[in-house]
């Protein structure tokens, strides 16, 4: 049973260990012969222009071999544990050396945010609501189905029906309402009780399960624990790292006799599970068939009362959505041929008020799809608000006129708009930033956020480095004032007050335009946040590269957005200069073709197997690099596809280690000066460096501030950090970049995965290749896995259709 740090769930396509490549590498590009200097047989290589596509994502569980006679559970793509390597979800927060709330602590607040809005929503839908919501229409259907088969009035068979057609929610009236009010954020996290824990490490004892798992057991069934594991020994797979084989042996071993595989508490507890692993992979619900088919993979002998029991249980929730149809109102894609409006009525357009609507039935987990209904809610609340008038049209223009390129379009966009969406790449972001000043030369109040604190930093820097010209002159004002020009902050620490303009007194923030950049990696649950807070007549900009990795969170709110087409899109014409940006722009396209690299920007280096990549990359970062390039180990970064295997981010970080910073690890196998990812939440991923260890934990120096990770937290929480998987390097930027590719990680590799890891690099990129044509072939043919989301169903009815 895996207790350790990755998150459950996580696939293991690099922890696999896979033959490796015994041939040289062929990068498929027309690279001349240039070593760096000191690492031999390198040679410089490229790949050409462009600049779009989409991510993988991991299909939802199903069974797989790991090798060694147990099955290993599908989760994020490429991998890896798209940068939540945190097994639970309240990594303890650290405590500022300042006295300041640590990004850390905003990380932990924001989660507790969703949980109380999470059940805000659930208290406010405890009527039945208008059908593409919470169990109405088949999904209400669905339900009553089971109530009937329970009491013996309606055969099990009948139960999934074909379902009718659903009405049509209309827009909501923009009114102002409450907004949520942030938590105070928490120095520590108040663990159980001793004796619940020992409870619950004497019941996991007796059924054979590991004893470690005691404390979060008891975090997650609660005082009970132990009364709840021995009623129902399946909890247990509640908690990260435990498969559904682990529980039924934990099972069997309480239960004896009368533990089987039609046991109604193992259906009800695969389903969860199940959707939850959906989750992993970023799915906010899953189909009804492709459930009940995994459900019967898993060995659920009959899948469909599994789901019945569940959703009697309220474990989760059932769904109805429309089918697009070909001919369907482009605007409105989501109403097809016989929309019904509120009162039940059909529309006199389109077809006979007697044909069926087609429909798909899913099931999802209630917080997520609660975040994503109230997300729904409040970007249809943006888009059909006028935004607040702050300035003349004159003075807009104005402005407008003052930018160049797609800068201008951007503003001309945002001064009549509530919602507008910025596509583009790393030097594309100069246009967000010049929107920015000219809002605040207006005299808006003008906030940036960013993912993570590397996002944050790299914009502030590129907000002060934009031209005279472009730059709101600003009032000057005293340290400590109010800033003088537009500031950027992470989005957790917007969301907590930790960061930012704080919120005014309805619970609002305190702004009046906010930029969100990175906008793919925004996940349903910190958008649905997010849009809850922004005040009425606010202006938001979603930026953000569409080629790159999803969020590590389930939902993908800017493809979505992009492909629903309910406001307007900047399409940046900005390239990314230089070799770099040629390559990373051909990948985006699908072509790996040949870029000139005359001053070394790209390099490859053919490896034959994991142990010479190894090897390679440890003399790239710690010697050639530094050497031939100029940029010190500390500011190179090795990214591969997976944890796990003999060139994964466990061996080449213990490889690095040795090599940079040797030591004996004397805290949890760290020293100080040592390179650590720390992930204060699932999902999130601060790169920092180790300064100390005593006995209050594990001290940690992470985007200028002061982190201490106790001690029971370090080994779920806290890795080295030489080297990375492309889900945690989204929304940094480093140097130079070592890409490992060795031959075990060919399953991984995707278009967005090398997209995304190859355009961390701002000067140099080494890749590190033991692939073959396996790397050409998925930049060609490997693009985005889809995830099933309910959001562009959720957003249509509430959005008026273009005219």
């Amino acid at each position: 049973m895996d207790a350790g740090p990755e998150t459950a769930g996580t696939a293991n396509g690099a922890d696999a260990e896979a033959p490796a490549d015994a041939g040289a590498s062929d990068t498929g590009a027309a690279g001349q012969e240039q070593a760096l200097d000191g690492a031999g047989g390198e040679a410089s290589a490229g790949q050409t222009a462009g600049d779009r596509a989409t991510e993988a994502t991991a299909e939802p569980p199903g069974p797989r071999s790991d090798g060694a006679g147990s099955e290993t559970t599908t989760g994020q793509p490429d991998g890896d544990d798209a940068d939540g390597d945190s097994a639970d979800g309240d990594s303890a927060d650290g405590d500022s050396a300042a006295g300041q709330v640590s990004e850390a602590e905003a990380e932990q607040a924001a989660q507790r945010l969703v949980r109380e809005r999470i059940e805000r929503r659930k208290a406010e839908k405890q009527a039945p609501i208008d059908a593409g919501a919470k169990l109405s229409g088949t999904a209400a259907d669905l339900l009553a189905a089971v109530r009937a088969v329970e009491s013996g009035e309606k055969p099990t068979a009948t139960v999934f029906g074909d379902p009718g057609p659903a009405p049509r929610r209309p827009a909501p009236e923009p009114v102002h309402r409450p907004r949520p009010v942030p938590a105070e954020p928490a120095s520590g996290t108040a663990g159980p009780a001793p004796e619940t824990v020992q409870a619950v490490r004497r019941v996991l004892a007796e059924g054979g399960a590991p004893e470690a798992l005691a404390a979060q057991t008891a975090v997650l069934l609660g005082e009970e624990a132990e009364e709840a594991l021995r009623a129902d020994p399946w909890q247990l797979l509640r908690v990260a790292g435990v498969r559904p084989e682990q529980a039924d042996g934990f099972a069997r071993a309480l239960l004896g006799a009368a533990c089987g595989p039609d046991d109604e508490r193992r259906g009800r507890a695969i389903t969860v599970w199940l959707l939850e692993q959906a989750a992993l992979a970023g799915h906010t619900a899953l189909e009804l068939p492709r459930l009940t088919a995994t459900l019967a993979q898993r060995g659920v002998p009959d899948p469909d009362a599994a789901v019945q029991s569940t959703l009697a249980e309220g474990e989760a929730l059932a769904f109805q959505d429309a089918l697009e149809e070909t001919g369907a109102h482009p605007g409105n894609a989501t109403n097809p041929t016989n929309p019904v409006d509120a009162t039940g009525e059909a529309e006199a357009e389109g077809t006979d008020e007697g044909e069926e609507r087609p429909v798909r039935v899913l099931i999802g987990l209630e917080r997520y799809a609660l975040a994503e209904e109230s997300l729904a809610d409040g970007l249809a609340r943006l888009v059909n608000s006028a935004p607040k008038q702050d300035g003349s049209a004159a003075d807009w223009e104005q402005a407008a006129a003052l930018a160049q390129g797609c800068a201008a379009d951007l503003i001309r966009a945002v001064t009549d708009h509530g919602l507008v969406l910025h596509t583009g790449g790393e030097a594309a972001l100069a246009e967000p930033a010049a929107l920015l000043h000219a809002a605040h030369a207006l005299g808006l109040r003008a906030w940036a956020a960013a993912h993570g604190p590397l996002g944050r930093d790299r914009f502030a820097a590129l907000l002060g480095d934009l031209p005279s010209a472009t730059r709101s002159p600003g009032p000057t004002v005293p340290d400590g004032a109010v800033p003088a020009g537009p500031a950027v902050v992470t989005v957790a620490g917007l969301l907590t007050g930790a960061e930012g303009p704080g919120r005014d007194s309805d619970g609002a923030l305190d702004l009046d335009l906010l930029v969100v950049l990175d906008a793919p990696q925004l996940d349903v649950e910190a958008g649905a946040l997010l849009a809850e807070s922004l005040p009425d007549g606010a202006r938001l900009v979603l930026a953000g590269d569409p080629a790159v990795l999803w969020s590590a969170g389930p939902g993908r709110i800017f493809a979505d957005l992009l492909a629903a087409r309910i406001c307007p899109q900047i399409a940046s014409r900005r390239p990314d200069p230089g070799p770099l940006g040629e390559l990373v722009s051909g990948i985006g396209i699908g072509e790996l073709g040949q870029v000139e690299a005359p001053g070394k920007e790209v390099v490859i280096v053919p490896v034959r197997d994991a142990g010479e990549a190894v090897h390679r990359t440890v003399q790239l970062v710690a010697d050639s690099v530094p050497r031939a390039i100029g940029v010190p180990a500390e500011e190179t970064q090795v990214i591969t596809p997976g944890h796990g295997g003999a060139a994964g981010t466990r061996a080449l970080n213990a490889a690095l280690k040795e090599r940079l910073n040797p030591g004996p690890g004397r805290f949890g196998g760290f020293d100080p000066g040592d390179r650590v990812a720390y992930s204060p939440a699932p999902g999130r991923v601060v790169p920092g460096r180790v300064v100390k260890a005593d006995a209050d934990g594990l001290h940690l120096s992470c985007a200028g501030e002061a982190v201490v990770v106790p001690k029971e937290r370090v080994e779920r929480s806290v890795r080295h950090g030489w080297a990375l998987t492309a889900h945690q390097a989204v929304g940094g930027r480093w140097p130079a970049v070592v890409v490992v590719l060795p031959g075990d990680a060919a399953q991984a590799l995707s278009r967005p995965w090398v997209y995304t890891a190859f355009g961390r690099a701002a000067r140099h990129l080494s890749v590190v290749h033991g692939v073959e044509q396996t790397l050409p072939r998925a930049v060609a043919e490997v693009p985005a896995k889809p995830r099933t989301t309910r959001l562009p169903v959720l957003l249509q009815p509430q959005v008026p259709a273009a005219g």
